[in-house]
């Protein structure tokens, strides 16, 4: 288990760098930017804006900014650490 938690914390650490950045995240480009990089904007994207997210922009109403964006940030971890987790466990049986 500490094999899960010590990445989990250090991930968890580097979660405010995304605050003082000046570029977005990977992935998280307007479509201007797609279609100034590509030419065009990919239909599947240009779809996406019609999906409600969860916390849009990281952001949970009721909550403050900052501890909204490090709720988001430790939901994302885990969800993403416990999909891993569960499939490494079926696929090691």
């Amino acid at each position: 288990m500490k094999k899960i938690l010590y990445p989990m914390l250090i991930i968890f650490i580097l979660i405010p760098l995304g605050l003082i950045s000046e570029n977005p995240a990977w992935a998280e480009w307007d479509n201007e930017y797609y279609q100034e990089a590509l030419g065009f904007i990919p239909q599947g994207i240009e779809n996406a804006l019609h999906v409600k997210a969860l916390a849009p922009d990281y952001t949970i109403e009721g909550i403050n900014d900052i501890l909204a964006y490090y709720l988001s940030g430790m939901i994302g971890i885990a969800l993403i650490f416990g999909i891993f987790y569960l499939l490494g466990k079926k696929l090691a049986r």
